[in-house]
């Protein structure tokens, strides 16, 4: 799949962005990425709401080999091959899958903000001052 017949695909879904990405292309919408074109095919981002629609159909979830291990991700699944020749339903699959990964952004956020504050206060408590050990403040008497 090259880039001219993604911009094809999608048109009517509306306007995307297409950026290289592994072997082939990442497709986003307002920096949200939902889709990937690769040469294995194309995959949307899924979620517990969508997978079913993508079993149902047949689908698999997007998956690579290793030297050690075939690592499956099962938030990216594969487009059934019949989407192709329907560009409305393919919008409907594409919004679906749009709503998928702005979702998982959502659930990432309070992470990375929770995250954020702990290494502020990891940072904050290793600056603090220490108390110095082993020295003794001179009594009035000793003067």
């Amino acid at each position: 799949m090259d880039r001219e017949f993604l911009i094809d695909l999608f048109a009517d879904f509306g306007p995307v962005t297409i950026r290289p990405m592994f072997s082939g292309f990442g497709i986003s919408v307002d920096g949200v990425n939902f889709a990937m074109a690769l040469r294995a095919g194309l995959y949307f981002r899924a979620d517990e709401m969508t997978i079913p629609q993508f079993e149902a159909e047949g689908s698999k979830p997007f998956q690579y080999s290793t030297r050690v291990k075939t690592v499956v991700v099962n938030s990216y699944w594969q487009l059934p091959a019949r989407m192709f020749d329907d560009t409305d339903e393919l919008s409907e699959w594409a919004r679906a899958a749009l709503g998928a990964a702005q979702r998982a952004a959502l659930r990432k956020r309070p992470k990375a903000r929770k995250a954020a504050v702990g290494k502020r206060k990891a940072a904050a408590v290793k600056g603090a001052a220490k108390p110095v050990v082993g020295k003794k403040k001179a009594s009035k008497k000793n003067r």
